[in-house]
């Protein structure tokens, strides 16, 4: 094969999860045994059903159906040299040394002068090309006096006089001067601000107004960047309201999908931190801007800290630029040293006196007692591993708790009973009893004012509002108890800023969104249950984790906060106060924690070198194992090189404002014409997915998933059938109902609607649409075949697979080579099916809480994987032929069947690799279409037609006990 055709992936050993699965093999000596939960009679069943299955894989074989396989010869015999024509016949005599050698064979042109420039640039020869180009805020003294004349003239409206009245009354007004000075004798400067101060709404307009006093409108162009998309809206709305104007003239916002811009010169923008990143790849200097605000840095998201790190190396090239780095009082110093001990100022903030108490308080108010502590149950001893944890966990526990039970006896402040509750290990764990009693405390003995009570997850809510019901004591004429996630429907979140009428307690219970994301301002008490549920990558084992864990000081101040809004409030803790002196200060920055792909993308497209280099620079770098998985995934998804290059497909895959797994599932439903379904999946992967689950309907809205699955075992069809059905609801005017048969956000299926004219306007600009319509018809040729979507949900999320063993009561195991056993979430519409028409599924999300959960799974066939997984390969066994794929699946099979389709894949490739770099859409009346119908073909055929079974499949299925 020609080097062009040699693709950039590891190959199999670095498949994530692969040569760890050999290591374990050789360190454990895996399958020599019998699953661990057999005994006497069924250990000989097992190995007497095993015999029978070897014997029956050996008269087993793998065949392609008779006209498939003519179909397929017919391809191949067309596919000589085909795609060689089209290629520069330089290529012959080429070898590799250069980039500019390693691509010769591609036509040039438009996309290749484009792709030769990023992946050959670097930063610095950019910011140079930017200074050279002129600015659009040039001067212009005319617009000046204008600005000026119209800042005065308002100056003389009530409305506007009144707004002003509000705005002084604000703790960062009476800083205003002093805020001014700072900005303009530094070009950096450190902004801290307790909660109510007014920093986020005020700020910019001090600089504006100046600015347009002074002469400088024309010159005057500041962008704010916010961490969530409802806040960039929120705080837009506001500034316009305070400077008695609508959106669209000074003020403005750009989120990803909805923008009212202002005017383009002496103006304040309110945008996301990724629209800023957005900006740079267009304008590397920032020339379009002169004051560049970011708020909420303290919250330490992956793109405020890239931001950060990126804007260190534009200032030195850009003197006139000004940079507000705007944070919590949290840890501003750090803020500060990193841009080299610039200059800080703080704000004070505005909110009432909270009074705060502990555990050993509360139980002394409600004389709660835990279950009495158990031995460690025996089983634990059969798995050491478990029984140590256990055992460390309460070491843990004595080590912290011990000293201060101790110190608490001298003193005699607390009974004997709340002493002897405090040792108790059960203490530490969230009690939802506990906090019913705490509720109820609080309504019989506390005055008026809302209750908002702080869990871990959508679970924890749901039980604790059922135990209240369950009661009897919370009835409707005096109590309205209002559940809070993220899941839930927008409409619904709204209610609890509702003010109840008199005489009815509001109570809310909520996850860590009601923290910052959100003020209910008549919260007088809270209770915070000191767990929250952190997303994390662990690194050591690959995969991201969900599990409670205890809060940080940061987050108990801020939840703390949401108690003296209105008036003085009360703050009820469920740790001791030894616990908390053992808290974490801030939580982890999602850098530290999160998988980095997209960060390496984005290095790459602003051509800022080595990942890791770059990576270095930031203010808490990740560990060189995190870079490296990431690269790995990127690796195998022919994404980058070996030398780290962005490749073609890299290259538009970095263009694409999503997960570059999903970016490669929207190029090839392009590819095939089937975007509809594979632009919402896609759309719903990186966004949300828009199912909700109401409390007290949770069968009935799994019953509703089920339908929209239409019997095709997949969550993903289930996505993309509930948006189809959205969309045309939404066109014939009853899609509020539609939404609500279906237990579905319609807030999120229009965001998800407009998500997908969104990649449908990438993939025109990139050439791969004909329109900008997602919902053109020659997009949509075969989007109505179910299998090949499937087949193309699995190639952008391969290797992500895994073999289903058993259904339990507990709902459906499986199994892959990196985690051994593996759970389907109670969400997915494959949990405890009890007949799967293949036993291999694929899926997104893969995350450790209780269990290792895949949470959104499709059923995908045997012949679904041989198309979706990269570089397959025949191996010769004892006389017999394998197929072997790299999630480490070995399929029995014929050897001319292998070896077409082995064939098969080699000439899509060439396809890809082709029609990536010179992108183009494809011609169906030539080989292209014949090509690909081909694949169509063979995606389609199920299991049984081609004599797949599980007993010429070998998954390495014997390891899969030792994690059970």
């Amino acid at each position: 094969m020609h080097p062009r055709r040699k693709h950039g992936g590891r190959g199999e050993s670095s498949q994530p999860g692969g040569s760890h699965f050999e290591r374990g093999n050789r360190a454990r000596g895996r399958g020599q045994g019998h699953p661990p939960w057999l005994s006497g009679k069924e250990i000989g069943l097992y190995y007497r059903d095993k015999a029978k299955a070897k014997a029956k894989q050996k008269e087993s074989r793998v065949k392609l159906p008779l006209h498939v396989q003519e179909k397929i010869k017919n391809v191949l015999e067309n596919s000589k040299d085909y795609y060689d024509k089209l290629y520069n016949n330089a290529y012959a005599e080429v070898t590799y040394g250069t980039l500019e050698n390693k691509y010769i064979h591609i036509h040039d042109s438009q996309f290749k002068r484009k792709f030769m420039n990023m992946v050959s640039g670097n930063i610095q020869e950019n910011l140079a090309k930017a200074l050279m180009v002129k600015s659009k805020l040039e001067r212009d003294t005319e617009l000046d006096s204008k600005l000026l004349a119209e800042y005065k003239a308002k100056q003389s409206l009530q409305k506007y006089m009144d707004m002003i009245k509000v705005r002084s009354k604000l703790p960062s007004y009476k800083k205003r001067s002093e805020i001014l000075e700072l900005i303009n004798e530094n070009q950096v400067i450190v902004i801290s601000g307790e909660t109510g101060c007014g920093k986020t709404t005020q700020v910019a307009q001090f600089i504006l107004d100046e600015q347009i006093e002074e002469g400088n409108g024309s010159i005057t162009r500041i962008i704010c960047t916010q961490p969530r998309r409802i806040s960039a809206i929120s705080v837009a709305e506001r500034v316009a309201t305070e400077r008695a104007e609508n959106l669209g003239k000074s003020v403005g916002f750009q989120i990803r999908l909805e923008k009212i811009l202002p005017r383009d010169r002496g103006s304040i923008l309110f945008c996301t931190t990724g629209m800023l990143l957005q900006f740079l790849q267009g304008d590397p200097a920032l020339k379009e801007f002169s004051h560049i605000i970011l708020d909420e840095i303290h919250e330490r998201s992956t793109e405020s800290d890239f931001v950060l790190a990126l804007l260190k190396l534009i200032i030195p090239k850009r003197p006139d630029l000004k940079i507000l780095l705007m944070s919590a009082t949290l840890n501003s110093e750090r803020f500060s040293k990193y841009y080299d001990d610039c200059p800080m100022i703080h704000i004070p903030g505005f909110t009432y006196p909270v009074e705060e108490f502990y555990l050993e308080d509360i139980l002394m108010l409600t004389e709660f007692k835990f279950p009495a502590t158990a031995a460690l149950p025996q089983d634990y001893r059969k798995h050491t591993k478990k029984y140590k944890q256990v055992q460390q966990k309460r070491d843990e526990f004595h080590d912290v708790l011990d000293p201060y039970i101790r110190q608490l006896i001298a003193e005699k402040k607390y009974p004997r009973e709340v002493i002897d509750q405090l040792r108790n290990p059960y203490s530490e764990m969230m009690s939802l009893d506990l906090i019913e009693q705490l509720i109820r405390h609080i309504c019989r003995t506390k005055a008026p004012g809302a209750i908002l009570v702080f869990l871990p997850g959508m679970m924890d809510i749901t039980k604790l509002n059922r135990m209240m019901l369950d009661t009897g004591c919370y009835s409707q004429s005096h109590y309205v108890i209002y559940p809070l996630h993220s899941r839930m429907p927008t409409i619904d979140q709204k209610l609890i800023f509702k003010e109840p009428p008199k005489g009815v307690r509001k109570i809310i219970i909520a996850t860590s969104i009601a923290e910052t994301s959100i003020t209910i301002e008549d919260v007088v008490y809270v209770i915070d249950c000191g767990k929250m549920k952190f997303g994390k990558f662990d690194i050591q084992k690959n995969i991201q984790t969900l599990e409670p864990e205890w809060v940080s000081l940061a987050n108990a101040k801020q939840r703390r906060g949401r108690a003296g809004r209105v008036k003085p409030g009360i703050c009820y803790h469920l740790y001791s106060k030894a616990r908390e002196m053992t808290l974490d200060q801030y939580p982890l920055p999602e850098m530290l924690r999160a998988r980095l792909e997209e960060v390496i993308l984005q290095i790459k497209i602003l051509q800022l070198g080595k990942a890791r280099t770059f990576l270095a620079s930031v203010m808490d770098p990740p560990s060189s194992k995190a870079i490296d998985l990431s690269l790995d995934l990127l690796q195998t998804l022919n994404a980058l090189d070996d030398e780290e290059h962005l490749t073609p497909l890299g290259y538009h895959l970095a263009q694409l404002p999503l997960d570059p797994r999903t970016g490669k599932m929207i190029i090839w439903a392009a590819l095939f014409s089937c975007v509809e379904p594979v632009f919402a999946i896609a759309a719903s992967l990186s966004f949300k997915d828009a199912f909700y689950c109401p409390l007290g309907k949770e069968d009935q809205a799994h019953q509703k998933k089920l339908e929209l699955n239409m019997g095709q075992f997949s969550d993903h069809i289930a996505l993309s059938e509930a948006l189809t059905g959205f969309e045309l609801a939404y066109k014939r005017g009853y899609a509020s109902s539609f939404c609500r048969e279906y237990f579905l956000s319609f807030n999120t299926l229009k965001l998800l609607s407009e998500m997908k004219t969104q990649f449908a306007q990438h993939l025109f600009q990139m050439k791969f649409m004909e329109t900008e319509n997602p919902n053109d018809s020659n997009a949509n040729k075969n989007s109505k075949n179910t299998m090949l979507v499937k087949a193309i949900v699995c190639a952008g999320l391969y290797p992500n697979v895994a073999i289903i063993k058993r259904v339990t009561k507990n709902g459906t195991l499986a199994w892959t080579p990196e985690d051994g056993s593996v759970t389907v979430h109670p969400s997915s519409v494959n949990d405890k099916v009890k007949k799967f028409p293949s036993p291999f599924i694929t899926y997104f999300t893969k995350q450790l809480s209780t269990a290792i959960y895949l949470h959104d799974t499709t059923c995908v066939t045997a012949p679904i994987l041989l198309f979706a997984a990269p570089n397959m390969t025949i191996k010769k066994e004892k006389g017999n032929y394998f197929i072997s794929l790299a999630s480490s699946q070995n399929f029995a099979c014929d050897l001319q069947t292998a070896q077409l389709i082995q064939k098969l894949q080699e000439q899509f490739n060439n396809m890809l690799e082709y029609k990536i770099t010179h992108p183009g859409i494809v011609r169906w009346n030539s080989f292209e279409g014949d090509l690909l119908n081909a694949i169509i073909d063979l995606v389609c055929q199920k299991d049984e037609e081609m004599g797949f079974c599980n007993s010429n499949i070998q998954n390495c299925e014997d390891n899969m006990y030792d994690d059970v």
